[in-house]
């Protein structure tokens, strides 16, 4: 069982993340049982048969950092976790496609970077929206996934940490002699 960061807790994770190979047709593929992370392509095609298990809360959605967010609007309400896609960890539009997420479409769901996720990016990825983090499993162990949630802000000010507690409202800032009270 992969490691995941929800709300600053590090936890186990029941998903599975579903990738379709290079000969798989979005249409054809079949959506395994359980807790289903699926791309959004598998989403549209097969909607009439999967919408149940999006309301019950056993399937979500992976986005691309290209996708447009209009085609996904009216779907929103019915899905309760939405996962976006890093390919590399140089590929920043998926901070974007989690910002409009929460500003523009009001999306208040469970919302998770998934792919090349590295723990120098928590931070950022907390700040854009992200409720939960999963990078890859056994990139990092327990202990590396802690000590990335309680480094410094930065290096010129190694008493201030920062917590991660849930979207941007939830991060909060203060110097490491207060946290000791």
């Amino acid at each position: 069982m992969s490691q995941i960061i929800k709300r600053g807790r590090i936890q186990g994770d029941e998903w599975k993340v579903l990738r379709l190979a290079e000969n798989d047709e979005a249409a054809t593929v079949v959506v395994p049982a359980g807790r289903v992370i699926v791309p959004l392509e598998v989403w549209q095609v097969q909607r009439p048969q999967l919408a149940g298990r999006a309301e019950a809360g056993m399937l979500g959605v992976w986005l691309t950092g290209d996708t447009d967010l209009a085609e996904l609007a009216e779907d929103l309400a019915a899905l309760q976790l939405i996962a976006v896609d890093f390919p590399k960890f140089t590929d920043g539009r998926g901070y974007s496609i989690a910002t409009q997420l929460r500003t523009r479409y009001g999306y208040a769901g469970e919302l998770r970077a998934i792919g090349d996720v590295l723990c120098d990016q928590f931070f950022f990825m907390i700040r854009c929206g992200f409720s939960t983090l999963q990078p890859h499993e056994g990139r990092y162990n327990r202990a590396q996934l802690e000590a990335a949630l309680t480094r410094p802000v930065c290096s010129r000010c190694p008493g201030w940490r920062y917590t991660l507690t849930s979207h941007s409202a939830g991060i909060s800032y203060a110097p490491t002699y207060r946290s000791r009270i």
